[in-house]
């Protein structure tokens, strides 16, 4: 490898190679989707083999359960480690670990979110391919030594291939990996975002064919006077879209706090259960349900029910519509907490279109206007995307892509603005970039941010200063100075702690008087600053403190204990330093 490496640097240029890997990663993608999607549907048709007729109704209850336990004990007794979710774990690579994942993910997100949803665990499968494609670009990054600008890069190629190949979506895909993925839009990256998104889907197209995921005819195109209420669609949608990320946040809160993994298990798991055996239609992934739903039969509400004696009922068509949008977060939200492994776009995706049918159908019940309610599914899908996810773009693009339905471009764009200004006011993050948010490790488009977030006060203190002590004299004092390439000197004492400082400004008029040299103190020639640093301040704190104080220099102090110096010059060479390992440009 250290041959071919050096072979490489000689004769192929980066961005050839940066290229060549592109289409590398988009195929193992491709590749990556058609086995997460073969081994689930073989999943369900073992379950479905294992189960009778006369039990069926009844086993919601406990398939669930099964699933997430039979992932738990994988994760604890096989892969021994954690294995997170999908794309916040891809997020917090980048903006934590220069891009690099462990190796097990590469294929341990298959096994345990085959095993969830599988079993009927209320997730999706788009995290989980995203989080084992990027796995594989990390370790193609490591394995070329690719510096960090270039591993991104290639994470945010493998989430674009993961997006592609899962939905068929290669535009989309691209649009996602810039929105949610955060990666930088520039003519350098655009190229191999382009080649892995086409290589994934055509690999995805050669192994599970060109049909889109949600055939859709339209057949009433844009119309003006149905203008304000594709507005007040997105409003909905963005009400519903706060609704899933406060339910999702707290539920994850809340189990946080339950300490043994056994508990959580049976508690969540239960509860998903229960969920499940009341409102079938929210068990596994839901894409049958979707396709119902923009048929506009509705009739998986009441299949496998116990409501199934009220599908005539009109009323109970909206009170079930109602329910399986609060209640999809609610699962959705349990199979995660309880330890379930999944993607959270077909959960969002099957609330979108169930809100744009309960939306259209309440509309036209009212008389007041008579609406295509299998378009407002489509376009609520669109909705929910852009507020859960709070990519706007990516809910545009990937309605059109998964349904063939660009001929509803512009209602798709007014209801993705509108829902996104909605769920902005309530969620200041989506559900992919809160925690990240919270510890305040996201790295976003502005560049400035995302620098100074790589920076870390630790790595750049200086300890070339000369310490004095507190009893120290003139004498002492000119001695250091004879030696010193600094005019700062802290004086600190015998426990570590910052008892001042002294400026060769303040006292370059002393150092000529010997007569002085043994009757002068340096406790009385110190000062005590102003502002100081300490270890857990973020850069930006530091680049506040450096322009509000206009020192050059300024200590680093933990809990009082001196660790040094970080000075201007240095800070400023470390940010240069990291835009030149960040971008392309």
């Amino acid at each position: 490898m250290v041959r071919f490496h050096r072979w490489r640097l000689r004769h192929v240029s980066e961005r050839n190679f940066l290229l060549l890997l592109s289409v590398v990663i988009g195929i193992i993608t491709g590749i990556i989707a058609t086995i997460i999607k073969n081994t689930v549907w073989l999943t369900k048709r073992l379950v479905n083999r294992i189960v009778s007729d006369e039990v069926h109704n009844y086993i919601y209850f406990i398939l669930p359960v099964i699933g997430i336990l039979l992932t738990v004990l994988v994760v604890k007794y096989l892969i021994k480690k954690p294995v997170r979710h999908g794309v916040p774990n891809v997020l917090n690579s980048i903006a934590n670990r220069n891009g690099v994942l462990s190796n097990h993910n590469m294929y341990s997100s298959i096994i345990t979110s085959s095993l969830t949803v599988g079993f009927g665990g209320s997730v999706g499968l788009e995290g989980p391919t995203v989080a084992t494609g990027a796995a594989f670009g990390s370790w193609i990054s490591r394995v070329f030594r690719l510096e960090y600008r270039n591993t991104i890069l290639m994470l945010a190629c493998a989430s674009a291939g993961a997006m592609a190949a899962i939905f068929k979506a290669p535009i989309a895909a691209i649009v996602f990996a810039i929105e949610v993925i955060m990666i930088d839009m520039t003519a350098f990256s655009l190229v191999p975002l382009l080649l892995s998104s086409a290589s994934a889907v055509v690999t995805s197209y050669f192994f599970m064919g060109q049909d889109v995921l949600y055939p859709f005819d339209v057949e009433k195109t844009f119309s003006l006077d149905k203008l304000p209420y594709y507005i007040l669609l997105g409003i909905f949608s963005g009400l519903v879209s706060a609704y899933f990320t406060k339910v999702y946040l707290f539920i994850a809160d809340l189990f946080e706090k339950i300490k043994k993994a056994r508990l959580r298990l049976l508690v969540g798991g239960f509860s998903l259960g229960t969920i499940i055996f009341l409102f079938p239609s929210l068990f596994g992934e839901g894409y049958e349900a979707i396709n119902s739903c923009l048929d506009g039969n509705l009739k998986y509400l009441f299949n496998s029910s116990i409501f199934y004696d009220f599908q005539d009922s009109v009323f109970a068509v909206f009170l079930l519509l109602a329910a399986v949008i609060l209640f999809k977060a609610v699962a959705t939200s349990l199979t995660f907490a309880s330890g379930g492994v999944g993607g959270i776009f077909a959960p969002t995706l099957f609330m979108g279109a169930n809100a744009g049918m309960l939306f259209a159908r309440i509309v036209n019940m009212t008389g007041i206007k008579e609406l295509n309610s299998n378009n407002f599914a489509l376009i609520g899908m669109a909705g929910l995307i852009t507020g859960v996810l709070h990519a706007p773009l990516t809910g545009i693009f990937l309605i059109a892509d998964i349904s063939g339905g660009y001929k509803l471009f512009v209602p798709l764009m007014i209801t993705a603005t509108f829902a996104f200004v909605t769920t902005s006011v309530f969620t200041k993050n989506s559900v992919y970039h809160y925690q990240l948010a919270r510890r305040k490790e996201l790295m976003t488009h502005d560049k400035d941010k995302a620098v100074l977030q790589r920076m870390h006060v630790t790595n750049l203190i200086e300890n070339d200063f000369e310490v004095l002590s507190p009893d120290s004299t003139l004498r002492d004092l000119t001695d250091v100075i004879s030696r010193a390439h600094r005019d700062l000197f802290p004086v600190v004492d015998r426990e570590g702690r910052l008892k001042g400082m002294v400026k060769m400004d303040d006292i370059r008029h002393l150092i000529f008087r010997p007569e002085l040299y043994d009757k002068v103190q340096v406790s009385h020639l110190m000062y005590m600053p102003e502002h100081f640093i300490s270890p857990s301040d973020s850069m930006e704190v530091v680049a506040d403190k450096f322009e509000t104080s206009g020192r050059y220099n300024i200590a680093v102090l933990d809990e009082g204990k001196y660790l040094g110096f970080i000075s201007r010059a240095r800070v400023f060479s470390s940010y240069r330093k990291n835009i030149r390992h960040l971008s392309h440009d």
